[in-house]
């Protein structure tokens, strides 16, 4: 038997909760080499003023 469920038919059924997913980039010193790195991370917020609020880590 085929699939009934196609992808748009998936696309349809997710929710949209009002958050906007942004990817947040922090540069860091790694003492082990010596260079600087990258960690990044996508997180969702409500509203664009909250990405100067964000703390990640390791």
């Amino acid at each position: 038997m085929a699939k009934t469920q196609t992808f748009g038919d998936k696309l349809k059924k997710k929710r949209d909760d009002g958050r906007i997913n942004v990817k947040v980039i922090k540069w860091y010193n790694d003492e082990t080499r010596g260079t600087l790195r990258t960690l990044e991370r996508f997180v969702k917020v409500t509203d664009i003023n909250e990405v100067d609020k964000i703390e990640i880590s390791k």
